[in-house]
Formats: C-alpha cells, structure tokens, sequence
C-alpha cells in the first residue's frame, strides 16, 4: 500500500507542493517575472557589485545593449535615473503589455 503523507512530515498537506512562491517583479519594468527569471547585478560584478535583483531575461539583454558597465556603476541601484534614459523608457513601455516569458532579438547600441 502507498503512503499517502510524505515519511519526513506526516501531517503536511500534499496540496501544498503545488503552491507556487510569490511572484517577484522584474526590477526594471515592474511586470511580474514569469518561467524563467535572471538574477541581474545592478552594479556589475567586475565594478563590486554583489546585490542582484529580478528580471526577465529581454530587461537584462536591454540593459546590457545600451550601457557599458562603467555606466551601470555610476547609476547603482537607481531605477529610475536608468528610465530617465529615452531608449530604456522607449523599450519599457513597448514591453509593458507583453506576456511575462515574452522575448525578442534586442538591438545593440550603435557606439
């Protein structure tokens, strides 16, 4: 005959293993994270950037294309001084209305 409580804890509920943890949001545009979530360094590993927040991989691949790391450093943990940039407010407002696992080609910065 099959158990039907896990052996660890007997009185745990096995509808729970299918509770799903909360949903964070992309750190960049605010949309909640979906299937696959980057953990980004705002401040890059390479300037001693050790805190990492959330984001969708086509946030990351934007942020990558449109700043050096020399710039990621200097803006830090500012949001909002990066969406005061009209290409990252550009692309953040295209994103706001697509499905949290979209993704798409981004375009490098014509340097």
């Amino acid at each position: 005959m099959a158990r039907k409580h896990s052996r660890h804890d007997p009185y745990e509920d096995p509808q729970d293993e299918d509770a799903a943890e909360p949903i964070a949001p992309c750190w960049l545009c605010g949309r909640p994270t979906g299937q696959s979530i980057v953990w980004h360094h705002p401040v890059p590993k390479s300037r001693g950037g050790k805190d990492v927040v959330p984001m969708h991989p086509i946030c990351q691949q934007t942020l990558i294309a449109n700043f050096t790391n020399s710039e990621l450093q200097r803006y830090g943990m500012d949001v909002e001084g990066l969406l005061a940039n009209p290409a990252i407010r550009k692309f953040v407002d295209w994103v706001a209305n697509k499905d949290p696992d979209f993704t798409a080609t981004t375009a490098k910065k014509k340097r």
